[in-house]
């Protein structure tokens, strides 16, 4: 397994159509995340975003996570999506960027997902602290590990329960961010709307049986 601090920075236009496009396999409709409620907590109904526009940081709704936050979002990401030898590692997708894209953006959905992902984030912070004297970004793979196993069980005990819940929905988020991207679509294989090279017609036994041959 991969683990850096280090991910690439994505410009808010991308995220911005990145976010959008996700929607669908976060089983959110498109509508809901990113036609419902204002930009910036404007009173009553806004423009959504224009995305052709770039835009800066902090023009279209300040972003939410920090540096130290990042940090955790980057190991978290890359322990549930690692590097293999055909796919780099979440991080490297800029899948924090659209996380952190996805959490700060003022619609209702995203915002119930903020909470939840912010005191996670810290949540993992006090962990690795209660166990290892040390942040979770600085923590050796097994040390990882062993905290994600217990926030991942299909029945985690009952003082994991509200840590399982983020983790389930910060796995999520990852997924759905990474497996959204060309990169994330080729490691699942998917070909899509990509016409065929060659094609020779029906065969040649099919159309004798509908009285065609």
């Amino acid at each position: 397994m991969e683990t850096s601090n280090d991910s690439i920075r994505v410009d808010r236009r991308t995220a911005l159509k990145w976010v959008l496009a996700a929607s669908a396999a976060l089983q959110l409709p498109a509508g809901a995340a990113l036609a419902q409620g204002t930009a910036k907590s404007a009173a009553g109904y806004g423009k959504d975003p224009n995305l052709l526009k770039i835009y800066q940081v902090g023009e279209l709704w300040p972003l939410t996570l920090n540096e130290h936050q990042r940090a955790t979002a980057t190991v978290l990401s890359d322990l549930i999506i690692p590097a293999d030898d055909e796919s780099p590692a979440a991080s490297k997708l800029g899948v924090v960027d659209f996380i952190d894209e996805w959490i700060s953006a003022p619609y209702p959905n995203n915002q119930s997902d903020k909470p939840v992902v912010v005191q996670g984030l810290a949540w993992l912070d006090q962990e690795a602290q209660r166990r290892f004297k040390s942040n979770f970004s600085a923590l050796m793979e097994k040390e990882l590990v062993a905290i994600c196993d217990d926030i991942s069980a299909s029945k985690p005990a009952a003082q994991y329960e509200q840590a399982a819940k983020f983790f389930a929905r910060y796995r999520a988020l990852t997924a759905g961010g990474y497996y959204t991207t060309p990169v994330g679509m080729k490691d699942l294989r998917y070909v899509g709307n990509v016409a065929m090279t060659t094609y020779d017609g029906p065969p040649p036994e099919v159309l004798k049986k509908l009285g065609l041959a």
